[in-house]
């Protein structure tokens, strides 16, 4: 798990090391550097496979460079298949023999997490997962130089002034992250979980080349089979992320997720140290109690770390310089506090459960949807269509049915946060219903071209490329990465995912229980209690600590200056969020009040 950075062209060599140099807390491990004219190709990393310098990067062979970040967790069987003389016993020279034999089909081969820079002569390939659970960024300066990296913070020097990108505001409002390629700061991208890029006298082309939607739907109808099929790539997929030549721990919430892959380590003979966020004042969010309970099943040594209004609102500042740019996740503090703690007792990778909601439909407004929808087969529904037109809300209940009724998009991500209208009353601009469409259009077209017809996939489809890969993982990645820890996420692996889209979709929910299939692949190993604990997420109190420290005005002070927001509505969203409603979009509100105070005002 590392960095990675680049230049392709004209830089100023003083300029690139410094730019690097904001990465360290990816790789403190070794600062790795290969220039000469026009190139500057480096690596920061952080050793979790044959810690010795001879893994070091970026690596050379011939012709190639390599600076990659991530895992290849089959780079084991892959180098069987390899003539090639290896020199480490790292996954990283596997990509550049992989390279050497299948071109750029060799991204197919590999089974893991990746960010990868590979320079072939004068061309650069950039290949971002299949999942998006590493990130790469990338802009062009004012030399018509070329430049990437694994996190903003180190493209944002080569700015000439930072100015906020309008479709990375909207969609973040919408979606609780800017979706690809936006992020906030105009003339910098991001490229999408599956894509690759190539750049090659001075052009860009970018291309897809993964789909969950390829996996055939309907191969499997029979639930017995969906379930041994399941069952057996989840025990390898875990099995497989357990390999590391460091010290690994693993979260543990009360709920089913953690306990999974909890349980599937023992089975393989690893019994992982586990980690448990508790509040001091508000113990009605956390889930030390269920943890304890599944800790005790399992056997296993767990640790509650325990925070207060003050230690979340000391790290807040340091979270969203983490993260570069606003993202509406109030987890990201305490899990940011819970990493703290998981580095300073000497673990360097974590495995989490992200991705597991999403594949098994594990939220209840899921089954919600899928009943709503129903009701667009009305046949007299014409006077409900003028009603719903004629009336607002701030229900997001009659925003559903108002979607419904007037023919348009249902489900637009389980982030959908401020909706179209919200965004119209709350800003001093005009917002068109539904202009947020453009924004789900690339996936809602590829939805719509493919052979998969039911709804629940396209729920899937559309949260693991944009709820999942720009909210959860970016959270995971920056908080975990800026303690110098190593996340995995057994649930996301692509073939685990593929083999999900392939089932009939409704032995995921005709039986309206959330999770079903994968509670019945864990009925062996675990026990009733977790199989039928209700789902409580990560919770906490971010709004009571934003409102007793006060630091919730910083929406007003901050909008008196740029008059983003009309003052009265915007007053009626902070009242009603310290009642208790519409809190997260208060808060994303604070963060990007945040964001920009920082870097425009």
């Amino acid at each position: 798990m590392c960095a990675v950075f680049g230049i392709v062209g004209e830089y100023d060599e003083f300029k690139a090391k410094e730019a690097l140099s904001r990465l360290t807390h990816r790789g403190p491990d070794y600062c790795g550097i290969t220039q000469k004219k026009n190139l500057f190709f480096a690596h920061q990393r952080l050793s979790i496979l044959d810690t010795h310098e001879r893994s070091h990067q970026p690596i050379k062979y011939k012709n190639i460079l390599l600076s990659f970040n991530g895992e290849i967790y089959n780079f084991k069987e892959l180098k069987k298949e390899l003539d090639f003389e290896f020199q480490t016993q790292s996954d990283s020279e596997v990509i550049i023999a992989s390279y050497i034999k299948w071109g750029l089909d060799f991204v197919h081969h590999l089974r893991g997490m990746f960010a990868i820079a590979l320079m072939d002569n004068d061309t650069l390939y950039l290949f971002r997962d299949r999942l998006g659970k590493k990130p790469l960024f990338f802009m062009q300066d004012n030399n018509n130089s070329f430049i990437f990296a694994s996190e903003i913070k180190a493209l944002t020097p080569f700015l000439n002034k930072t100015v906020m990108n309008n479709d990375a505001l909207l969609s973040y409002l919408s979606f609780l992250a800017p979706t690809p390629p936006h992020t906030f700061y105009k003339g910098i991208e991001k490229l999408s979980a599956g894509e690759f890029l190539t750049y090659k006298n001075n052009k860009i082309e970018i291309k897809r080349y993964f789909d969950l939607l390829d996996a055939k739907p309907n191969s499997i109808t029979n639930r017995d089979e969906a379930i041994y099929t399941l069952e057996k790539i989840l025990d390898e997929s875990i099995s497989m992320r357990l390999n590391a030549d460091v010290p690994m721990a693993s979260l543990l919430s009360g709920g089913i997720d953690s306990a999974t892959i909890n349980a599937y380590a023992l089975k393989r003979g690893i019994k992982l140290d586990t980690y448990t966020l508790g509040y001091k004042e508000f113990a009605k969010y956390d889930e030390r109690a269920n943890a304890r309970e599944s800790a005790e099943f399992l056997g296993l040594s767990n640790t509650e770390v325990v925070i207060g209004q003050d230690e979340f609102i000391d790290a807040s500042e340091k979270v969203f310089d983490a993260l570069d740019e606003p993202l509406n996740d109030p987890a990201s503090i305490p899990l940011y506090l819970l990493f703290e703690r998981i580095k300073n007792d000497g673990f360097k990778v974590v495995m989490s459960g992200e991705g597991s909601d999403e594949l098994f439909l594990g939220y209840r407004q899921y089954f919600e949807y899928l009943d709503i929808e129903s009701a667009g087969n009305l046949a007299h529904k014409n006077w409900l269509k003028k009603y719903f037109r004629a009336n607002f809300s701030m229900n997001r209940e009659w925003e559903w049915y108002k979607r419904i009724f007037d023919d348009t998009l249902l489900f637009r991500t389980s982030g959908d946060k401020f909706t179209d209208l919200q965004k119209n009353n709350l800003m001093r601009r005009n917002v068109k219903d539904n202009e947020s469409l453009k924004y789900l259009k690339p996936y809602r077209d590829r939805f719509e071209s493919s052979s998969h017809s039911d709804e629940s996939i396209w729920y899937s489809y559309i949260d693991l490329n944009i709820f999942q890969a720009e909210h959860f993982l970016t959270k995971l990645d920056r908080v975990s990465m800026a303690h110098s820890i190593e996340s995995r996420t057994p649930f996301l692996d692509h073939k685990l995912a593929s083999a999900v889209f392939s089932i009939d979709p409704k032995l995921r929910y005709e039986d309206g229980i959330t999770k079903s299939l994968l509670k019945d692949i864990m009925k062996p190993m675990l026990n009733e209690k977790i199989l039928k604990r209700k789902k409580k997420g990560f919770s906490n109190p971010y709004m009571e600590y934003l409102v007793n420290s006060k630091r919730i005005d910083l929406i007003t002070k901050v909008n008196k200056q740029t008059g983003m927001f009309k003052p009265k509505e915007l007053s009626e969203y902070i009242e009603t969020a310290s009642r208790g409603s519409f809190k997260q979009h208060v808060w994303g509100l604070y963060v990007l009040s945040y964001w920009i105070k920082k870097n425009l005002l």
